[in-house]
């Protein structure tokens, strides 16, 4: 975090909900993924940003919209940087409270934004208004309101779709290897060994990963945990412990990762979640 960037990150403890406001010159984060829906407003600035194999430049007033696991970075193009606030809603969540608006899911689908930016006011104001109700502490009665308000707006963005592990264009050893991370994601993988269990050699597997989930097998499995380390520290999990319990060699080789993709230190993620001192 440079003297010119700046995160402001909170979390609501009757959603888990988190939201974030943020400012960044140059380069902002390196490719990463979250577990959860984004749904975020640029305030000032250009945020640019590659996100299903396009590149995207979200100005003033513009709402950007991500699934959980896509992959996408951030930088400022332009001097003077760029302003955004963010809102992470938790998948299970989000399902849960759409089913009033939405018929019953199709079998093995999940939630799906029509498109990563969207020029549309009323949701912008409405991810506006959660953000401000969510991140000041308003009435509880005030909260729900403003979520409300955002679901509604997000209906008409959303769609239901069939989940990747069901998608064609994915081979299938892209899959099996990506399985065999989230199984064993906490050891020390060889690519060897995970070009073994999944039947080819490792040339083939590193090709065929890449192509499906746009990066390699290494570079999948620190996203895989720096998800999970997200996970754990707003639980208050502490930092060291978190560490050793998803394979990183120690406190700061997590730490590293961290910054890189999220913009903030492990401990000061906890402590914005958590409201507890680093452990």
């Amino acid at each position: 975090m440079t003297a010119h960037n700046w995160i402001d990150l909170a979390q609501d403890a009757e959603t888990g909900i988190e939201t974030l406001r943020a400012h960044f010159t140059g380069h902002a984060y390196d490719p990463h993924w979250h577990d959860s829906y984004l749904v975020g407003v640029t305030e000032q600035g250009v945020q640019q940003f590659n996100c299903r194999r396009a590149r995207h430049q979200s100005t003033p007033g513009k709402v950007f919209l991500l699934e959980p696991g896509e992959l996408h970075d951030g930088e400022a193009p332009s001097a003077g940087g760029f302003t955004y606030r963010m809102l992470y809603l938790d998948p299970q969540w989000l399902t849960r409270e759409l089913g009033a608006l939405f018929e019953e899911a199709p079998a093995d689908s999940q939630l799906s934004f029509a498109s990563t930016l969207a020029s549309d006011p009323r949701l912008a104001q409405a991810t506006c208004n959660a953000f401000h109700s969510l991140h000041s502490g308003e009435l509880r009665i005030v909260r729900q309101s403003a979520l409300d308000q955002l679901l509604e707006q997000l209906t008409g963005h959303l769609h239901w779709r069939q989940r990747y592990r069901d998608d064609p264009r994915l081979p299938l050893v892209a899959h099996r290897a990506r399985e065999y991370l989230h199984a064993h994601g906490q050891l020390d993988i060889s690519l060897n060994e995970l070009s073994q269990a999944c039947g080819v050699d490792r040339f083939r597997l590193s090709r065929a990963f890449k192509a499906a989930f746009g990066l390699p097998p290494h570079a999948y499995l620190v996203q895989l945990r720096l998800a999970r380390a997200r996970r754990l520290l707003a639980r208050g999990e502490p930092t060291a412990e978190v560490a050793v319990a998803l394979g990183f060699a120690d406190q700061s080789h997590m730490g590293r990762w961290f910054v890189r993709a999220y913009g903030l230190t492990p401990a000061l993620y906890r402590k914005r979640c958590t409201k507890l001192p680093d452990a």
